[in-house]
């Protein structure tokens, strides 16, 4: 089968296609005819070697989320999964190629009413906004500042927070992308790579932190006594670090989200329900043929792009 290999820790350059032997389902796997990828920001620091995690040492093929029909199951796994559409985490790498083998007990069927590429983009982005939402409970009529508000997770979380009926404030890296998070149905937008953003921002009751550093440093300010913030991404490359002595002092609230397996498979779930009820839009702002992955990479860590990027394997 075609797969993108990473041969070394480096640039995009470093994604390379190439052949992988064809994936053999084992005892309760399932093997997944590949059609979408979904690509995070996460996984270019996996490449570039800097992520904030441990990681598999190249050579390796990337990628944690993946689309495709369901073409056999292995010994013990349902049989009744064969010719479904489904996505699946991979189990944190595998997914830039044609074929994957994964835990049948783990894949998530597609609502008929949700394209597949669309379920693709909420895989992961879906799970996480429903998640730091629940986990920070935005009130009606509170003000949520939400952070890289163009991206793949943000577009998802203006339309979240509008519904359970905040002001939605979208800040964004460059005013060109102010339009998107606007279109959705953010009620002002800021772009926090101008001095100053955080005066035409304004006080907030919630800050949904995809940036990290100092962007949310400055973010943190703005909350209100009995205000809330949670980070869910750390675009800048490093987290906000800020002190749980300076939020107490102020009477702000650092909110940390966990779940378990089974809620993160609640929580994926939910999103889709929601996409099938019409209500929540992922925005796929951009796509790419598998062997396209360097260029995706590219186009992500230079900040062009907006929504989701996906990769299209068939």
């Amino acid at each position: 089968m075609r797969a993108v290999w990473l041969k070394e820790f480096g640039g995009p350059e470093m994604l390379v296609p190439g052949e992988a032997p064809d994936p053999v389902p084992g005892a309760g796997q399932a093997l997944i005819a590949v059609e979408f990828v979904n690509i995070t920001f996460v996984e270019t620091q996996m490449r570039a070697g800097a992520a904030p995690f441990p990681m598999k040492e190249p050579p390796v093929i990337l990628g944690n989320g993946v689309g495709g029909v369901v073409t056999a199951v292995g010994p013990g796994a349902d049989g009744g999964l064969v010719g479904r559409r489904v996505v699946s985490a991979t189990g944190g790498s595998g997914a830039y190629a044609e074929m994957v083998a994964v835990d049948a007990a783990g894949v998530l069927e597609v609502p008929d009413a949700v394209a597949l590429d669309d379920a693709v983009a909420l895989l992961a982005d879906g799970r996480t906004a429903v998640m730091m939402l629940r986990a920070v409970e935005p009130k009606p009529g509170e003000r949520v500042l939400v952070e890289a508000a163009a991206g793949g997770v943000g577009t998802l979380f203006v339309q979240l927070a509008k519904a359970a009926g905040a002001v939605v404030v979208a800040a964004v890296g460059g005013s060109h992308k102010a339009e998107l998070p606007m279109r959705l149905g953010a009620d002002e937008a800021v772009d926090y790579r101008e001095s100053g953003w955080t005066e035409k921002a304004g006080q907030v009751d919630v800050v949904l932190d995809g940036v990290g550093g100092d962007v949310a440093r400055e973010a943190f300010t703005l909350l209100r006594e009995g205000g809330r913030m949670i980070s869910f991404g750390l675009a800048s490359g490093e987290w906000a670090n800020i002190p749980e002595e300076d939020a107490a002092a102020r009477g702000v609230t650092l909110v940390q989200a966990t779940a378990t397996p089974e809620e993160l498979r609640e929580f994926t779930q939910t999103a889709l329900a929601e996409a099938a009820a019409g209500r929540l839009r992922p925005v796929i702002g951009q796509r790419f043929p598998l062997d396209g992955a360097a260029d995706a990479h590219a186009a992500i860590q230079s900040r062009a792009t907006v929504g989701k990027t996906l990769l299209e394997v068939r």
